[in-house]
């Protein structure tokens, strides 16, 4: 397998077409072509390897991906971002995503944008519901939710589960309005559409399953949460958008203001902030679950009201990282 790799000397990137091979137990890699130091002299150099043509059609989209990824992030870097103390070197990549999504993505045509936003739609409901425990497949999710297959042997919960998500994320694309109790209570509501009838701030007290936090008791589950609303708007403009997305998040399920659907309200919500920010959303990883759950954890003493940078950069940069990661997969 060939791909690209860049390497960074004297803060100066250079780029080599790199194979990797299986050699009985060990997987063994080496430079095969030095392709130059900017993209633009990349992508010449792939034109320019005829013996290694067929190697690099194979691995077109993964050389695609790599080389869009990294223009855009040549266009961010010679902006010389003012430094996030949350997102560290991470900045540059969130923007770079920002800046293709919003000066080519939604320039495409509107047949391609929707193809788009539905594989997008189906990989966010597959592992968004996973991560509660949702035991359907990423295959058997795509045949749901774009051809109407039901799977077999799943509960009917699994299933609206799934199909809740889809609506909700797709009426969320319409919309922008104010993030208010009113608007999060109406998301949770179409989450736990026929799956739970207890819609609402909850008024009784709740323990969390494995938790190291206690949730707000019931009686003052509407107090935290216009608290909470509160800190969102003081910061909403001095807060990058990702870092305000995900500690409001942590917020939210340290509240955990409903009986049941906190997780899949609250990572809804956080693709929300995103979007109406100008910003794309993100997936978090069926496959990332347990450093996700350890990074929530990781600011678990943090006051309702504070955000300070030991508390949350774990939890931002995971954030970043799993926003390069689907953005550069989906969005292409």
């Amino acid at each position: 397998m060939v791909y690209i790799y860049r390497k960074i000397v004297g803060g100066k990137p250079y780029y080599y077409l790199r194979v990797s091979e299986r050699k009985g137990k060990k997987v063994m890699a080496r430079d095969i072509a030095y392709l130059g130091s900017s993209i633009d002299e990349v992508k010449q150099s792939l034109d320019n390897l005829p013996q290694y043509k067929e190697s690099i059609r194979k691995a077109h989209k993964t050389i695609h991906s790599f080389l869009e990824s990294n223009h855009f992030l040549e266009k961010v870097l010679a902006l010389k971002l003012k430094e996030d103390k949350f997102l560290g070197e991470k900045l540059e990549e969130i923007e770079a995503c920002r800046l293709h999504y919003n000066n080519v993505f939604k320039k495409r045509d509107e047949l391609t944008k929707k193809e788009i936003w539905n594989n997008f739609i189906v990989e966010f409901a597959f592992n968004t519901t996973s991560i509660e425990g949702n035991t359907i497949t990423l295959k058997e999710a795509k045949s749901l939710l774009e051809e109407g297959m039901t799977p077999k042997n799943k509960t009917l919960r699994e299933i609206y589960d799934l199909q809740n998500t889809e609506k909700v994320f797709l009426h969320l694309l319409e919309v922008k309005d104010e993030l208010t109790n009113e608007f999060i209570i109406n998301v949770h509501r179409g989450l736990v559409e026929n799956i739970d009838a207890r819609t609402g701030y909850r008024k009784e007290d709740i323990r969390v399953f494995k938790s190291h936090f206690d949730a707000t008791p019931g009686p003052y589950v509407l107090a935290d949460m216009k608290l909470l609303l509160r800190w969102y708007n003081e910061n909403k403009n001095r807060l990058h958008p990702l870092v305000l997305a995900v500690i409001f998040h942590h917020k939210f399920e340290k509240i955990h203001p409903f009986m049941d659907g906190n997780g899949r309200t609250g990572r809804m919500l956080v693709n929300y902030i995103l979007m109406i920010a100008e910003y794309p959303p993100l997936i978090l990883h069926k496959r990332s679950r347990l450093e996700y759950l350890d990074v929530l954890k990781k600011a678990d003493d943090s006051d309702l009201t504070k955000s300070s940078v030991d508390d949350y950069s774990q939890l931002a940069q995971f954030a970043a990282d799993e926003m390069a990661i689907s953005y550069w997969e989906l969005f292409l």
